[in-house]
């Protein structure tokens, strides 16, 4: 059998796409290390910063990773800043390949007026804010009594969760201090939720609807004007098990009695579309306009003329994350993706740019769950191992040779130690008070901790 040459690869993004990548090429070349690089001096990307800290599923998926990471050929460097701190040419010389996988931490644009009124708000920094990102306001401005979150997809459904819920039953997850003390001075009474299509078209999982339900301070309202079915509704839900189960769970609950007792209320709105926020400079957010849809017969929606006006003081837009450019990189603006064929990065003559890839959202966007990014990832270290021979080989390999570099630049990096000495300070913070961490936020504070 032939021996394969050694391999040095740099991974850009060290949250699951970036994570899972490191990990198939260590297992499917038996030579080869990986350097995931963040601009987070912590790793896990929106695993640590992009899910609510309420989901029980989170200690699941950062396990795995962490074992990945444990690996003594895959290594982390974190607090690198791509584009800033070290950009492509720069990595050449230590790395036969680079693989890109930064994500999408920005919010879709939503094309309506009032959107830059104060109190409209991206459902992304309201998700960095409450999961104690460094990089984000510590103050959040949460003012409103009524609130309207505009999207149908698990971020929207998070987002909704956290307002609605009360500061003391997010004490026992590992939100910051500064957010349990914004979330116990929030006014709010009542958060609607607006999706532009119907039941059958929600892009939320069961799992993240039941959740909506678990409070027992919350009643979920589920408004059953909006609860219509078309053929293609019909058709999702006989082919889409998943589709079914969260159509049942919302029927049953447009069904039930309003609970008197709870002192919030989750209002869940179907075929209503964000027309206008409204609200002046000066005031701020006064309300939102939606217009109803009507299903098209095929699980598409058109407008009927019809408008509401909901009273609320707060929107928050939670219509899809968007990708940012990347510096010596192609960009396609308008999918948001940097342009590729099965993960080899593609120029603008639509030549693949030798020893560079793409996977995760950068690759195919912002849609698709943790199983997803894990096929995305073995299609494009396919396409890497098949490249090898043909690529140009790294002068400076020896795995020092990138980390003097960047001390000679002056980049302060942190390393998986150091991640783990700050993961056990985290975990200690939360111990006298019963809770599983409290996050450390600022960055200086974190690199100090991780540096020893």
């Amino acid at each position: 059998m032939e021996e394969q040459r050694p391999l040095r690869v740099a991974v850009i993004g060290a949250g699951p796409a970036g994570i899972y990548a490191a990990d198939i090429l260590s297992k499917n070349h038996p030579t080869a290390t990986v350097d995931v690089f963040d601009r987070l001096p912590t790793p896990y990307g929106l695993i640590r910063y992009g899910v609510a800290p309420d989901h029980p599923r989170i200690k699941e998926i950062i396990n795995a990773l962490h074992k990945v990471l444990d690996n003594p050929r895959i290594r982390f460097i974190g607090n690198v800043d791509y584009g800033v701190d070290v950009k492509l040419e720069e990595l050449r010389p230590f790395y036969d390949a680079a693989i890109f996988a930064t994500g999408a931490d920005k919010d879709r644009v939503l094309n309506i007026p009032g959107v830059d009124l104060p109190g409209s708000f991206g459902a992304a920094d309201f998700v960095s804010w409450y999961d104690g990102h460094p990089d984000v306001p510590r103050e959040w401005p949460l003012t409103a009594t009524k609130v309207a979150v505009i999207g149908a997809g698990n971020v929207a459904v998070d987002v909704a969760r956290v307002l609605a819920k009360t500061a003391d039953e997010l004490l026992e997850t590992e939100i910051p201090d500064n957010v349990y003390r914004g979330l116990l001075a929030s006014p709010v009474t009542d958060v609607h939720v607006f999706s532009r299509r119907g039941p059958a078209q929600v892009k939320f999982t069961p799992m993240e609807l039941r959740e909506l339900d678990h409070s027992p301070n919350v009643d979920v309202i589920v408004h059953p004007e909006g609860i219509e079915f078309d053929e293609g509704s019909l058709e999702e839900m006989r082919k889409t098990r998943h589709v079914k189960m969260c159509v049942d769970i919302l029927q049953n609950w447009a069904m039930r009695d309003p609970r008197e007792d709870r002192k919030r209320r989750l209002h869940l709105h179907f075929l209503q579309a964000p027309a206008e926020i409204l609200g002046t400079p000066e005031e701020g957010v006064t309300g939102l306009r939606t217009e109803t849809q009507e299903l098209t017969g095929d699980g598409n929606v058109r407008g009927t003329g019809e408008f509401t006006d909901w009273d609320v003081q707060a929107v928050y837009r939670a219509i899809g994350y968007l990708s940012k450019p990347l510096a010596d990189l192609p960009f396609d603006t308008r999918t948001g993706t940097v342009p590729h064929e099965a993960g080899r990065v593609l120029d603008m003559d639509g030549n693949h740019i030798p020893g560079v890839y793409v996977t995760g959202w950068i690759k195919r966007g912002p849609v698709g769950l943790i199983g997803h990014t894990k096929g995305d990832a073995n299609e494009t270290v396919t396409s890497l191992l098949a490249d090898v021979e043909a690529m140009p080989e790294a002068t400076q390999r020896e795995p020092e040779a990138v980390v003097s570099y960047l001390r000679r630049k002056g980049v302060t990096y942190t390393t998986w130690a150091g991640w783990q000495l700050l993961d056990a300070h985290e975990i200690k913070l939360g111990e006298p008070h019963g809770r599983k961490r409290i996050k450390v936020v600022p960055r200086e504070d974190m690199i100090t901790l991780s540096n020893g």
